[in-house]
């Protein structure tokens, strides 16, 4: 709906996208019910435009929208490659036309309104927010559930983005395992300062997702993205003359220590990356994603206030700048980095620690099997320049930039954004 008088309601999703779907299918599975709500976003999301993969145990919530689930994966080096077994987790692909339908009928059953505008602003009072439109205010709310994108409030020590470019191929004949996922593949030409790998998720063995992804400073051209790709597709022994790319997809995650503040008034929560559920020395969000929504339904259910745990644990967060820190420094490969992890250590309990999820006694654990002494130096840097941050001025956030969509894109095909 367009609105002239701003609506008035108990709750507003700001943004429509990922986190917010997520959130209407938990309060639906939970039976919230009595509840005024409004989405604000201008526009009504719908088919497929991104796709998320992320492990964990089996989900009735969504099971049922899986593109695919592997108990297997692969992750590949120049020195060899290893197969490894998964259990109890798996690994699994969530494309987001799925999620979009299940998140519209869970707000026909919830009776959600939607207003058709960008949010502008949200003025909170401490009792009621306002939130503004181009126009004007569009809705009141008690409680903003904002996911919509955003840098981190400060800089951080460390700035390094995920960014990648994935092609859905179909080949005429069978040529990928569909029991098995290609977790990461480090076999690819690794940058000066960064850290390149691709990925293979077989949805059957005619279809699939290939991709390359670097976590560095900078984005590459589009035609970077396409001679990366290209040499991949040809290391893997695909035979371009015999694929067809149906789409392509493209994406930019933040990786920084730098701090998103979750609660940035009384009444306004954010979630998904604005809220801290992107991992920063993975780019990984969707798991973190869904457990937010989760918490945030329980809460409503229960009469509580929206507002989810942390994300991740202080000391995961910690972790990971020293980790982002040694990986800019050079002083620790990207790919010796994440070979020895599952070389040393069970599969569950890195893709646990991956996830923040492990307990104090397993981060030793996994810890341990890396190379110390770059990690010392890089803690002691890391702690060093915290202190350092005390006295120095705030540093500007550099912006998030877009996706790179140029580049040599098939005839009829549109490029999507993707989501770790």
């Amino acid at each position: 709906m367009s609105n002239t008088e701003p609506v008035d309601v108990d709750l507003v999703l700001a943004g429509g996208g990922g986190a917010a779907s997520l959130v209407l299918a938990a309060l639906d599975r939970h039976q919230v019910r009595g509840l005024r709500i409004a989405v604000v976003d201008p526009v009504h999301r719908r088919g497929q435009d991104r796709t998320w993969a992320f492990w964990g145990t089996p989900d009735d919530a969504l099971d049922p929208l899986l593109s695919a689930r592997w108990d297997r994966v692969e992750v590949a080096t120049p020195d060899g490659s290893r197969v490894l077994d998964l259990a109890p987790l798996r690994y699994a692909m969530l494309r987001s036309a799925p999620v979009y339908a299940r998140a519209a009928e869970a707000a026909d059953r919830l009776g959600v309104i939607r207003v058709h505008a960008p949010v502008t602003a949200l003025d909170d009072d401490g009792d009621r927010v306002v939130v503004r439109g181009p126009a004007g205010p569009v809705a009141r709310a008690r409680w903003v559930l904002d996911s919509r994108p955003r840098p981190p409030v400060r800089a951080g020590r460390t700035f390094w983005l995920q960014h990648f470019r994935g092609w859905w191929v179909q080949s005429g004949t069978p040529v990928f395992d569909p029991g098995r996922a290609v977790l990461m593949d480090f076999r690819t030409p690794q940058p000066a300062r960064g850290v390149s790998f691709g990925y293979v998720l077989p949805v059957s063995s005619r279809y699939a997702l290939v991709e390359y992804t670097e976590f560095s400073p900078s984005l590459l051209t589009g035609d970077g993205y396409d001679r990366a790709l290209a040499g991949y597709r040809d290391r893997l022994g695909l035979d371009p003359a015999r694929l067809t790319v149906r789409e392509v997809e493209n994406g930019v995650i933040p990786m920084t220590d730098g701090p998103f503040v979750a609660r940035p008034s009384p009444r306004v929560v954010r979630l998904g990356t604005a809220g801290g559920a992107t991992r920063p020395s993975t780019g990984f969000t969707f798991s973190a994603m869904h457990r937010q929504a989760d918490q945030v339904a329980r809460a409503l259910a229960a009469g509580r206030p929206p507002v989810p745990a942390d994300a991740y644990p202080a000391r995961h967060r910690w972790m990971d700048a020293v980790a982002l820190r040694a990986l800019d420094a050079g002083t620790v490969g990207g790919p010796d980095f994440f070979a020895r992890l599952f070389a040393r250590n069970p599969p569950e309990r890195v893709l646990r620690f991956l996830d923040g999820t492990t307990t104090v006694a397993e981060e030793v654990a996994v810890m341990s099997s890396t190379r110390l002494a770059p990690m010392i130096a890089a803690t002691v840097a890391d702690a060093s320049a915290r202190l350092a941050a005390r006295w120095r001025p705030a540093v500007p956030v550099p912006p998030i930039p877009a996706p790179v969509t140029d580049g040599v894109v098939p005839p009829g095909v549109v490029p999507t954004p993707l989501d770790g």
